[in-house]
C-alpha cells in the first residue's frame, strides 16, 4: 500500500517563482501527511491560460499579446533549472512529484510554449517530461505540438506511472500506448472538470486496468491577482469559480476512492494497492490477452521531431 495526494490550489497565477513556493510548501505538506506520490494540475507553473476562453480573436489581440508576454516570462526553462527549488523538495522528502508547467522551449526558436508534465524522483532528478500532443482548440494559440518522446512509462516507489494531460485521454491511441508500457497509475492533469470528466476517468481505470488520478484545476475569479492584465473586464465577479476543479483518484475497474473534490480546495489522498491493477486485468487486458495483434496494431513514433537538423554539431542551438 502506498498514499497519493493529487494539490487542487490555485498557482499564483503568472508568477513562477511564488508559484514555486506555494508547490514546495504543497509538497511538504502532503510529504508529512505520508503521501509518496504528490501531483499537481495541468501547467500549474505559473499558471493555466484561463483566459484563453474569454478573448475574442481579433478584437483582443492587444490584451492577448500582453497576457501571453508575462505568461512567456514567468514559463519554466528546464535547461535553465527552474525547477530547481521543486526538485529539491522532491529529494528531501524522498517522494515522487509530478507537476504541469508551462515549458518555455530553449532548443530551437527560444519562441515556442509547451503544455508540460514533468515527474521528478524522489532523488530529484527529472525522470519524465512529456509535452501534451494536441492542444485544444484556442489551447493552440498558446502551446506548440509536443511528440512522443515523452510517452513512456517511468517506475516509482509507488509503481509505475504514466501521464496524459487534459484532453490526451479523449485520444484511444495515447491511452493504449500507455497500456502498452504497463502502467499501475494513469496520471491525468487536467483542466478540464464536471461528471463527464469523472466519467472519463472510471471508463480509463476499467479500460486499462490501472488507478487513474485527475487532478484538477480549481480557482476563484479572486485568485487572479489584480495585477493580470484584463482582469477585471474578463472576470468581472470575485467570487465566481472559473474552475470548480474536481480532482478525483479512481480504483481498477471504475470505482472512485477519493473525491471528486468540488469547488473546494485542499489535498486529496488516497491509499492504493498495486495487487488490484493484476486483478482487474484478470479479465480485461487491452494490450494483453484482450487484444488481436493479428488484427490491430499500433505504431508510435517516439523519436524527438525536430524542425532543423544539423549535419555539423558544432552548428547545434546551445541550450
Amino acid at each position: 500500500m502506498s498514499r497519493i495526494a493529487v494539490v487542487q490550489r490555485p498557482p499564483v497565477f503568472l508568477d513562477r517563482a511564488e508559484t514555486l513556493k506555494s508547490a514546495v510548501d504543497a509538497v511538504r505538506e502532503a510529504a508529512e501527511a505520508g503521501a509518496w506520490l504528490i501531483v499537481f494540475p495541468e501547467a500549474f507553473i505559473p499558471g493555466y491560460p484561463v483566459w484563453i476562453w474569454r478573448l475574442r480573436p481579433g478584437a483582443d489581440m492587444a490584451l492577448t499579446e500582453q497576457l501571453y508576454s508575462r505568461l512567456r516570462a514567468n514559463a519554466v526553462s528546464l535547461a535553465g533549472d527552474d525547477l530547481a527549488p521543486l526538485r529539491e523538495a522532491a529529494r528531501e522528502d524522498k517522494v515522487t512529484v509530478v507537476c504541469g508547467i508551462e515549458e518555455r522551449d530553449t532548443e530551437f526558436s527560444r519562441g515556442t510554449l509547451y503544455n508540460t508534465v514533468v515527474v521528478n524522483g524522489p532523488d530529484g532528478a527529472v525522470q519524465n517530461r512529456h509535452r501534451k500532443l494536441m492542444p485544444t482548440n484556442p489551447e493552440r494559440m498558446v502551446w506548440g505540438f509536443g511528440d512522443a518522446t515523452g510517452l513512456k512509462a517511468v517506475e516509482t516507489p509507488c509503481g509505475r506511472i504514466g501521464t496524459l494531460i487534459c484532453w490526451e485521454s479523449y485520444m484511444p491511441l495515447a491511452r493504449c500506448a500507455l497500456y502498452a508500457l504497463g502502467v499501475d497509475i494513469y496520471i491525468a492533469p487536467t483542466y478540464d472538470s464536471g461528471e463527464r470528466w469523472v466519467a472519463t476517468a472510471q471508463h480509463i481505470a476499467r479500460e486499462g486496468g490501472c488507478w487513474v488520478v485527475g487532478s484538477g484545476c480549481a480557482f476563484r475569479a479572486s485568485d487572479i491577482p489584480d495585477a493580470v492584465p484584463g482582469k477585471t473586464e474578463l472576470f468581472p465577479s470575485a467570487h465566481e469559480w472559473v474552475n470548480p476543479g474536481d480532482s478525483v483518484i479512481v480504483a481498477p475497474g471504475g470505482k472512485i476512492v477519493a473525491g471528486p473534490l468540488h469547488e473546494e480546495l485542499g489535498i486529496l489522498y488516497a491509499e492504493i494497492d498495486l495487487e488490484r491493477v493484476g486483478v482487474a486485468r484478470r479479465s480485461l487486458d487491452v494490450v494483453g490477452h484482450y487484444s488481436r495483434p493479428d488484427i490491430f496494431q499500433l505504431h508510435v513514433n517516439t523519436k524527438p521531431l525536430r524542425p532543423v537538423e544539423f549535419t555539423d554539431p558544432r552548428s547545434e542551438p546551445a541550450a
